[in-house]
């Protein structure tokens, strides 16, 4: 019954922004962690951003550092991934996930498509 609504996808112009949302609920951990993976065209699903619920500690991919930016609203127990500067490599479906430590997928969302275009 764990749930992850994913949102804020879509199209948008190289040079622009996102704003991606993860809303998790049904789990059970004390201390877990909310994190995005993203899939390109032939590649393998890998880590960009990751976060701590407890403390914020973060995680960010090499290539996104400085461009994308995680939050988290413990309230709501969700997070956000705030991409700017978009680049056309940037594009593949963002997945969330949930797990006792950063980084865990142990829950999946549905993914949301990001496209940049030139």
């Amino acid at each position: 019954e764990v749930q992850l609504v994913e949102s804020g996808g879509g199209l948008v112009q190289a040079g622009g922004s996102l704003r991606l949302s993860c809303a998790a609920s049904g789990f059970t951990f004390d201390d877990y962690a909310i994190n995005w993976f993203q899939q390109a065209p032939g590649k393998e699903r890998e880590a960009v951003s990751c976060i701590r619920m407890s403390d914020g500690v973060s995680y960010y991919k090499y290539t996104v550092k400085g461009r994308f930016t995680i939050s988290r609203d413990n309230a709501k127990n969700t997070a956000y991934l705030q991409m700017n500067s978009l680049k056309p490599e940037d594009t593949a479906i963002y997945y969330c996930t949930i797990g006792p430590g950063l980084c865990a997928y142990d829950y999946w969302g549905q993914g949301t498509q990001v496209t940049v275009s030139s």
